[in-house]
């Protein structure tokens, strides 16, 4: 009874339906080929912060750029924003009332508006790593795999999510099947009908861009510590690769 409710809502709705980490990169671009064993009890705060500080800048730096360009999203079968999952429900017969065309559309705005959002994270990441204690980047060095991301999630999510927001709303509130999504969704939300999460297009996009952004610093953050002696930044390898060692 729920779902008809929805979709029934959406069905009605289809007549009106038209629709650098730059500065920072420079820094880590200090080559060497020596290789530290020394164990990380031994190396020094200054070495543990230079070290962590540079991985974040490669991993972050290489997130944003990998994410925010064209088809960063869309192309990405790991990252890539589907529709809301009441309009999934709903999608073949938005398509058989001759709205395919619309449907479509819509759910490559959403992505290319993550897409706009994700190089706004670049300053406030910056900030967090620049930020970050000896005390934070030790126990981010000796954390688990995803450590840093964590890190990075709890010092810039709220802010983050500030920043993409007016960014993803300008881009899906284009089109009239956004409009028409957020007036029935709300309604269908206050009656337990759809989850608050997705009650609003431009905060449910805002959510899954954010998602995306961590997921892709996740990966990049296990690649360094699977393969620190691979990386450009001698601390990199001095600090993680003495992980290795123990």
């Amino acid at each position: 009874m729920k779902a008809y409710f929805f979709v029934s809502a959406l069905i009605l709705s289809s007549a009106t339906w038209a629709l650098d980490l730059g500065d920072l990169l420079k820094g880590v671009g200090e080559a060497s080929s020596k290789k530290s064993s020394a164990p990380a009890s031994k190396l020094s705060d200054q070495d543990v912060t230079r070290g962590l500080k540079d991985a974040l800048v490669e991993g972050a730096g290489k997130a944003v750029s990998t994410l925010g360009r064209t088809d960063g999203f869309l192309l990405n079968d790991k990252v890539r924003i589907p529709l809301p999952e009441s309009l999934q429900n709903v999608e073949s017969v938005m398509k058989a009332l001759g709205q395919g065309k619309r449907v479509e559309e819509l759910k490559t705005s959403l992505n290319r508006a993550a897409e706009a959002a994700v190089p706004e994270a670049k300053t406030l990441l910056v900030d967090a790593i620049k930020n970050m204690s000896v005390a934070d980047a030790k126990a981010v060095l000796t954390g688990g795999e995803d450590a840093a991301t964590k890190y990075f999630r709890q010092a810039t999510e709220t802010k983050l999510h500030e920043r993409f927001l007016p960014i993803v709303g300008k881009t899906v509130n284009r089109y009239k099947l956004t409009q028409q999504y957020d007036r029935i969704a709300g309604t269908a939300s206050k009656a337990g009908l759809v989850s608050k999460e997705q009650a609003n297009m431009s905060e449910y996009v805002t959510g899954k861009a954010l998602d995306g952004l961590f997921f892709m610093i996740a990966e990049e953050e296990k690649a360094i510590r699977r393969d620190p002696l691979g990386r450009s930044s001698e601390y990199v390898r001095k600090v993680f690769g003495s992980l290795q060692k123990r």
